[in-house]
């Protein structure tokens, strides 16, 4: 929670100290009026991008913070408190040492029921996260496999790639958000007569662009993160193969190359240790890259 409330600070910061810059540089060469008489942009705009801000990064931060409980409910996870047998006690005790070797808290462990073999991992901070495994995995993995993707979990986790995933949607939330309206009002002002500019309204023109652009950006916004959450995966199984040495992480991921892939359903996705295949226009959405690429990653570091 320290590391969030910094970065909002921070951001917050930057926007404040770019406001009072913008206000002293506007009262001496009147900005807004010259922005206004070159393009059209009302001042009011200045609100739409507060709007923007406030929803861009409030619901990405809400989804953060709820993604714990929603995985848990979603997935129907199974944490394990008590170990009831000796493979939850083996499970508990490996994400324990992987994370005291991390450096972060203890996070809990939890186990999914489902055929495909995969894993994630999802919480607000990197000291109160869940790990969770499918049945699946545990069935078709060795100990070894296994002991590779929690750390590559683990390391998510310790990387903090929840709350950069979150500040990078946000961003892009606002950005989509309040251009989509600048757009809308440009093509609006480009439909409408004379007298509809002056009474400063908006006009269908400007709901419909507005609507049309937002979900265009939001595409481009989307391919972006996904961009973001591939990288990513590289520096967890760097992070898995520290934890767990470099050749169970090769194994484990050969391993998942004899299984069907399969996506986790919503932002789980991004954090699971296999995220499907696809080619052409698909692959850029894709949040893994091919397990090929990462497999050769690691045989090269």
């Amino acid at each position: 929670m320290k590391r969030i409330l910094m970065m909002l600070l921070v951001n917050f910061a930057i926007i404040a100290v770019l406001s009072v810059t913008w206000n002293i540089l506007d009262s001496m060469f009147g900005l807004s009026q010259m922005i206004e008489q070159s393009f059209g942009i009302p001042g009011r705009f200045g609100y739409v991008a507060m709007f923007s801000l406030v929803l861009g990064f409030g619901g990405a931060f809400v989804s953060l913070l709820m993604s714990k409980g929603m995985a848990k409910r979603g997935m129907g996870v199974f944490v394990i408190e008590q170990p009831s047998n000796e493979d939850e006690r083996w499970l508990v005790e490996t994400v324990h040492r992987q994370a005291r070797q991390a450096g972060i808290g203890m996070p809990e462990v939890g186990i999914f029921e489902s055929p495909q073999p995969n894993a994630f991992a999802t919480g607000a901070n990197k000291n109160n996260a869940l790990v969770a495994v499918s049945t699946g995995l545990l069935n078709s993995m060795t100990h070894d496999e296994v002991e590779a993707v929690l750390g590559h979990e683990v390391s998510h986790v310790a990387n903090g790639d929840m709350v950069t995933q979150t500040l990078l949607q946000g961003v892009l939330n606002t950005f989509v958000m309040f251009f989509a309206r600048v757009i809308g009002f440009i093509v609006d002002r480009a439909l409408s007569s004379n007298d509809d500019e002056e009474s400063g309204g908006f006009g269908i023109g400007y709901f419909i662009a507005s609507m049309v652009a937002e979900i265009f950006l939001g595409f481009l916004a989307t391919a972006v993160v996904m961009w973001y959450s591939r990288r990513r995966e590289f520096f967890a199984d760097a992070g898995g193969a520290s934890l767990a040495g470099k050749q169970k992480m090769i194994s484990a991921l050969r391993a998942l190359q004899h299984s069907d892939p399969h996506d986790l359903p919503g932002e789980m996705a991004a954090f699971g240790i296999n995220g499907g295949v696809g080619g052409g226009l698909r692959k850029i959405f894709l949040t893994h890259p091919p397990l090929e690429e990462r497999i050769e990653a690691l045989e090269r570091s």
